[in-house]
C-alpha cells in the first residue's frame, strides 16, 4: 500500500520592518477568515505571568523577572549589547515559540492558508520553513514617522533597530508578494485578498 500525504496548509510568512503596518495586514488577514500566528504574541504569552519560560529566563538572568513575568526593560538591559547574553535569551526563547508555532498548526491543519507574522523572518532564517513570504511595506519618510510618533520613541532608537533589521529593498527582493500599507486601506485591503486568491488558485507571487 503507498503512503498518501494528506494536504497542508500553505504556509506564509508575513513580516515587515518596524513601522511598515504589519499588525495592521495580519489583521486583514484574519478578517478574511485566515489563520494568522502572531510570533510577539506568542512571546509575550510565554514571558507573562506564569509563563513557560519565566523560571528559564530568571536563571539564567537573575532580577529579570517579577510577580508579572518577564521584565521587559530589565531584560533589555541584562542582553543589550552583549552577543553571547542575546544568544543565550534567543536559545530559551526560540525553542519555546517554535513548539507554540507547531500547535497552533496543529489546529489549524484543515485550513487552506496559515499566516505567521514574524517580525525578523528573514533575520532569523525564518523564511526557510515557509512556502510563501509577503512583505509589508511602505515609503521610507512613512515608516519614520508611524515609528517616532510611538511612545518612547526616539530618532537614535529607531535607527539603532534599524540597523539590526535587513533593508526594506532586500526584503521586497526575496519576497512572494509586497503588501503596501502607504495607500489608501481598501488598496492594502485588496492587496491581501488578491495574496489569499493566488494561494487558492495556487499561483506564486
Amino acid at each position: 500500500m503507498t503512503g498518501y500525504a494528506l494536504p497542508r496548509p500553505v504556509l506564509l510568512g508575513l513580516t515587515g520592518s518596524i513601522g511598515m503596518g504589519k499588525s495592521t495586514v495580519a489583521q486583514m488577514f484574519a478578517d478574511e477568515g485566515v489563520p494568522v500566528f502572531d510570533a510577539d504574541a506568542a512571546v509575550h504569552r510565554l514571558q507573562g505571568p506564569g509563563g513557560a519560560i519565566v523560571a528559564a529566563i530568571e536563571a539564567r538572568f537573575p532580577g529579570t523577572t517579577g510577580a508579572n513575568g518577564v521584565d521587559r526593560i530589565a531584560l533589555g538591559a541584562a542582553v543589550l549589547g552583549d552577543d553571547a547574553a542575546m544568544k543565550a535569551l534567543e536559545a530559551i526563547v526560540h525553542p519555546a515559540v517554535g513548539a507554540e508555532r507547531a500547535a497552533f498548526l496543529s489546529r489549524h491543519a484543515a485550513a487552506p492558508l496559515v499566516v505567521f507574522d514574524v517580525p525578523l523572518l528573514f533575520e532569523t532564517g525564518g523564511d526557510r520553513a515557509m512556502d510563501k513570504v509577503a512583505v509589508v511595506s511602505a515609503a521610507p519618510d512613512v515608516q519614520r514617522a508611524r515609528t517616532l510618533a510611538r511612545p518612547g520613541m526616539t530618532a537614535a532608537k529607531f535607527d539603532a533597530i534599524l540597523a539590526r533589521q535587513l533593508p526594506d529593498a532586500d526584503k521586497r527582493a526575496r519576497a512572494d508578494w509586497v503588501i503596501p500599507t502607504d495607500v489608501p486601506l481598501d488598496e492594502t485591503r485588496a492587496a491581501v485578498r488578491r495574496v489569499i486568491a493566488c494561494v487558492q488558485r495556487g499561483e506564486g507571487g
